[in-house]
């Protein structure tokens, strides 16, 4: 089944619209459920694929950024560290987690404070202007597009020629062993414990069928070839549970 097609619940709403009731509900509990499910790798995970997309950008020491699907903010506050004088822009769809992020922003400096901003956006129809970005960023936000094709073309209207998109996102493990693990750990495990610790046994179980339907490596890279990228790569990670792709 395609990707557009999983929903997170049994509705007639369009998927963007239960995708933000999911992550709305969710919002308080992300971080925490970020860290269990990917057994405290994300982070190393955001790090590996931040630092191909750097080296990719070149010299360009103070690039405009845009992070699409930014939830709680933890890919923008780290480009921040990276790029300490640069313009970074999160949007999301989910107000729940914009507030997050927001709180978490009202923590910085007054002089870091004017460097981010966060806001509300659908990633099929962002209000940016054509080329207007050095470097564009999603994390575990493609699958959730109500239309992925569509949501590729956006992006690449709006970055500038020669910028780079940086997409990581979960991926299914391709060896017997690692891949039966991971189906037991994806389909009863995280489904279990997103209950436990959110209340929202939906949201975890349409996690692992989103990350099936998802196009994953050499189909993902195609897809971005077809939206006229021209030098696409990719690199799988824990036994390739998290792929992320580096495009220009």
């Amino acid at each position: 089944m395609e990707v557009e097609k999983i929903n997170p619940y049994e509705s007639d709403a369009e998927k963007g619209q239960q995708v933000e009731l999911m992550f709305d509900t969710i919002a308080r509990h992300y971080d925490i459920m970020n860290t269990a499910m990917s057994l405290g790798q994300h982070k190393r995970w955001r790090n590996k694929a931040l630092k191909a997309a750097v080296a990719a950008l070149g010299e360009l020491k103070k690039p405009k950024i845009l992070d699409i699907a930014t939830g709680t903010g933890d890919l923008t506050f780290r480009l921040h560290k990276i790029f300490p004088d640069s313009l970074i822009t999160g949007i999301d769809l989910s107000e729940g987690m914009l507030e997050i992020a927001k709180t978490k922003l009202a923590q910085l400096s007054p002089k870091e404070q004017k460097l981010i901003a966060f806001g509300k956006g659908d990633s099929l129809a962002m209000p940016f202007h054509d080329g207007e970005f050095d470097m564009i960023t999603v994390a575990y936000g493609v699958r959730n597009f109500s239309d992925l094709r569509k949501g590729i073309a956006e992006m690449r209207r709006v970055l500038r020629e020669g910028g780079v998109l940086c997409i990581i996102e979960l991926s299914t493990p391709k060896g017997v062993v690692a891949k039966s693990l991971y189906n037991i750990y994806a389909g009863k495990l995280i489904p279990w414990l997103g209950k436990r610790v959110s209340g929202d046994a939906n949201a975890y179980s349409y996690l692992p069928e989103s990350i099936a339907a998802c196009p994953q490596r050499e189909n993902m890279a195609a897809l971005l070839y077809a939206e006229k990228f021209t030098k696409v790569e990719w690199h799988s990670l824990s036994l390739g549970a998290l792929t992320y792709y580096i495009a220009r």
